[in-house]
């Protein structure tokens, strides 16, 4: 018996889920794989519960967005809002952010970075653990385009010190203001510290071209 045509042709599946998984970790990611249509792209390192994103991205359709997170629960719940609201320009990747940024996004590849509320280790001993080190610099410079931006935000005031410092230091950034219409979109953590009355501090970074 001849089947109609119609059972012959392979059914698109629709993607039930915005968490990728890269076939090959040591590869450079296509990013054209990544979103159905090519546009500039930013990135989140660090995204909680996906409060932040999850807002910033839909009022800002015309630009891509990978979410960085490394614990699987929080990605999930990015995933869950990202996916829910209909947002075909975000995508969530679980991964440690200084490899992702420095081996898997293409040079040049990344028009803004937001680090925000990054784990201080507070203690003296765990402080080899921050993200933000002297080297992030060079890290995150070799991912932005040029004129590239980093944003950061902290409830910390001594990692904030160092962040500061870092960036300070480096001949590769220059010191920026965070724009006002950025600041009104809060991550979970932030609104957690404004609710007990906690200050934010920000501060942004250009790349010098």
């Amino acid at each position: 018996m001849t089947l109609p045509t119609s059972h012959l042709t392979p059914t698109p599946t629709t993607p039930t889920s915005l968490i990728h998984i890269p076939e090959n970790y040591f590869e450079i990611l296509r990013l054209e794989t990544l979103f159905p249509v090519p546009q500039p792209l930013e990135v989140e390192i660090g995204s909680g519960d996906g409060s932040f994103l999850a807002a910033y991205a839909a009022a800002r359709t015309g630009v891509n967005f990978v979410g960085v997170e490394r614990l699987l629960g929080r990605l999930r719940k990015l995933d869950k809002k990202a996916f829910r609201a209909g947002l075909t320009n975000v995508c969530c990747v679980r991964i440690e952010a200084s490899y992702f940024l420095e081996f898997m996004i293409p040079k040049a590849g990344v028009c803004a970075v937001h680090i925000y509320f990054p784990d201080p280790w507070p203690k003296r001993r765990h402080h080899k653990n921050r993200l933000i080190n002297e080297r992030f610099p060079e890290i995150v410079a070799q991912a932005l385009g040029p004129s590239g931006i980093v944003y950061l935000r902290t409830d910390d005031a001594a990692y904030f010190d160092q962040m500061i410092e870092c960036f300070g230091k480096s001949p590769l950034f220059q010191s920026e203001d965070t724009p006002g219409d950025l600041r009104k979109f809060l991550t979970d953590f932030e609104r957690g510290f404004t609710d007990r009355g906690v200050p934010t501090r920000h501060a942004a970074y250009r790349k010098i071209s």
